[in-house]
């Protein structure tokens, strides 16, 4: 039979500790944790979880200075549409969307890579979609210290969506603005940005 290593690379003993309150879970709610479907779905759960909250044991600042470069330009930087997933802290549901950031440089820029891979530290917790873009946004204008950020984020809440009240259709935006980017011209020109299509 063939088989394949995979890249991914946990702790076991830590797995294997969240593998097996996951199949107490399994039994609780009345299941058969030994029929064919379910024998491994202990453990793939538990490197699930682990991958989902891996935010824990990284550095957004760290990733953010590892990038920064001196540069004279002073024009809005924006990255749009960067993907994001996260669980909800009250349901350990997932909450998926997108996130917009801009800034304007102060005397630096950052790798554009950069910028995504944080959104992915503090997205990989649980979360509320509230602090998730606070942290964002701290992250940026404390480390790299430009003359604005802007952070918005849109996102669906599977906590809505398959349970409570199953609204399917709704999207929650959060925003949060520092430095330049409270002046009501520069706020607005981002959020047309963000909003328009290249042609």
């Amino acid at each position: 039979m063939a088989s394949y290593n995979s890249l991914e690379e946990y702790n076991i003993e830590i797995t294997n500790e969240i593998k097996e309150r996951f199949s107490g879970i399994i039994q609780e709610i009345g299941e058969d944790v030994h029929r064919d479907g379910l024998i491994k779905t202990p453990e793939r759960a538990a490197k699930a979880i682990l991958f989902l909250t891996q935010g824990y044991k990284q550095d957004a600042a760290a990733i953010l200075k590892s990038a920064i470069f001196n540069e004279s330009y002073n024009e809005m930087v924006i990255i749009k549409d960067i993907e994001l997933y996260s669980l909800c802290e009250h349901h350990m549901l997932p909450f998926f969307g997108k996130a917009h950031i801009a800034y304007i440089p102060n005397g630096q820029i950052v790798g554009l890579s950069k910028l995504p891979r944080i959104v992915d530290v503090f997205a990989r917790r649980l979360q509320v979609q509230e602090r998730l873009t606070e942290q964002i946004l701290d992250c940026i204008n404390d480390n790299l210290k430009p003359q604005g950020v802007a952070v918005v984020i849109e996102a669906a809440h599977m906590c809505m969506m398959m349970r409570g009240v199953q609204k399917q259709n709704s999207v929650t935006t959060t925003s949060g603005f520092r430095g330049a980017f409270q002046k009501e011209e520069t706020r607005n020109e981002f959020l047309k940005l963000i909003s328009s299509k290249l042609s």
